[in-house]
């Protein structure tokens, strides 16, 4: 079997095994949900409930803003607690957070009309898309009916199914339990981007995953095997494996004809045009050396990762940090009243023993962090160039088209967090900026 990959990139430990083979649990009902009101990229929708008001499962409570903005619904039926403020990890900054409390054992549904997509116009399955919440589940949590209303002609829809992210399983779960409405959800991307090509692009530690795949291929969809390699799952790095094709420094991947869904997004999808239902819950994983019992969870937005980290089994040994997300890409917790969010993949629970003394030494000029970068930047100059606050060299020199991918400060031998560094150089570069 061909294994289809890019340039660059790095092979850290994957850790899979502590959860791939652990199916998909259902968390019960929460006792209250925390739903920070910025769930997505873009502007925050605009508060529909009081405090004090009663709410129904997956009645809209906040409403789109603007072109980039999701809605967002009651993940429980209940009452609106309190509106308040609470840390965002995210933002790094205090946020709306609305509490709803539950008032119910059981459900009472606000479902939405479910639509037969095959007959429907691709205009009305988009606002479906806008109108239950989806936003991409594989991190970024960008708006999906934004991304597919692309204003370019595409001509092949990808599934990114590598999950290349060490520790994460659950798109690997997904892609064995829900096979069926994945693929649904890929014949609805396709109906709505007017394409007759899908390829769903599998990293080769997922052979079950790939032959479960492989069942359902034909009639347009394609299943390919990629090398297993960070980060492989990365949109640009994606595309250039699949199709061979280069996003231009600054462009997306509309402008070669291509639209990156990942899968977890796809089942989204298929609830929301043929159940009827928004995106009110997600499938993650719990897993770390810091937890007794790695799981693969569907859980309610909103739900705090402690009471997640209990149905895992509890703490395991001397725990270091809380992670959202993967080792490599993801965001530390500084405490574990964080709930989840939509853009939630994982949390992550590493020991002490983990991740060991870190101590940063300087620059060797190795070129090691050359050779593993993706993008084919100098992540050397370019945290050199932010130290120094030269930001516009820093911008010539690449600054935006790294995607922080985190290769960089993994193979570095003088343990510099190079990612660290870039973010805040992009951050002070558009502060400096803004408005020119």
């Amino acid at each position: 079997m061909k294994l289809l990959t890019f340039k660059g990139g790095v092979h850290p430990p994957e850790k899979k095994e502590l959860s791939k083979d652990s199916p998909l649990e259902t968390f019960r009902i929460p006792e209250k949900v925390y739903l920070y009101l910025v769930q997505s990229a873009g502007s925050p929708p605009k508060l529909l409930v009081e405090k004090g008001e009663e709410v129904k499962t997956a009645q809209k409570i906040a409403e789109a803003s603007s072109l980039i903005s999701a809605n967002l619904h009651s993940p429980v039926t209940g009452v609106v607690e309190d509106i308040t403020k609470m840390f965002h990890p995210v933002l790094g900054a205090p946020s709306d957070l609305l509490v709803i409390k539950r008032t119910s054992e059981k459900d009472e549904w606000e479902l939405l009309e479910p639509i037969d997509f095959e007959s429907s116009d691709p205009k009305i399955l988009i606002e479906r898309v806008k109108e239950a919440g989806i936003v991409g589940l594989g991190g970024a949590a960008f708006p999906t009916h934004v991304k597919l209303s692309p204003p370019k002609e595409i001509d092949t829809l990808i599934i990114n199914g590598a999950e290349c992210e060490p520790y994460l399983t659950v798109d690997h779960r997904l892609m064995l339990e829900k096979t069926e409405e994945l693929i649904v959800g890929i014949k609805i991307i396709m109906k709505i981007l007017n394409v007759k090509k899908a390829v769903i692009g599998v990293e080769n530690n997922k052979k079950d995953a790939i032959d479960a795949l492989k069942k359902f291929s034909g009639e347009g969809i394609e299943v390919v095997a990629l090398k297993t390699k960070y980060p492989q799952g990365a949109e640009k790095q994606l595309i250039k494996a699949i199709l061979n094709r280069e996003v231009p420094s600054g462009g997306l991947p509309m402008d070669v004809k291509v639209v990156v869904q990942n899968v977890g997004t796809a089942v989204a999808i298929k609830e929301a045009v043929v159940d009827g239902k928004p995106l009110i819950e997600r499938g993650l994983t719990v897993t770390g050396e810091g937890v007794k019992t790695p799981k693969n969870v569907v859980a309610r937005i909103g739900t705090p990762i402690e009471e997640l980290i209990d149905f895992a089994g509890g703490y395991n040994g001397e725990v270091d940090r809380v992670v959202l997300g993967g080792p490599m890409m993801g965001i530390a917790v500084p405490n574990t009243s964080i709930p989840t969010m939509k853009g939630t993949s994982g949390i992550l629970v590493l020991t002490k023993e983990v991740t060991g003394s870190i101590y940063t030494r300087n620059c060797i000029r190795c070129g090691r962090c050359v050779e593993a970068c993706p993008m084919n930047l100098r992540p050397n100059v370019l945290y050199k160039l932010v130290q120094a606050k030269k930001y516009d060299e820093a911008v010539s020199e690449g600054l935006f088209d790294c995607i922080e991918c985190g290769s960089c400060a993994y193979i570095c031998p003088s343990k510099i967090d190079h990612v660290r560094h870039l973010k805040l150089g992009k951050k002070v570069y558009r502060a400096l900026r803004r408005g020119k």
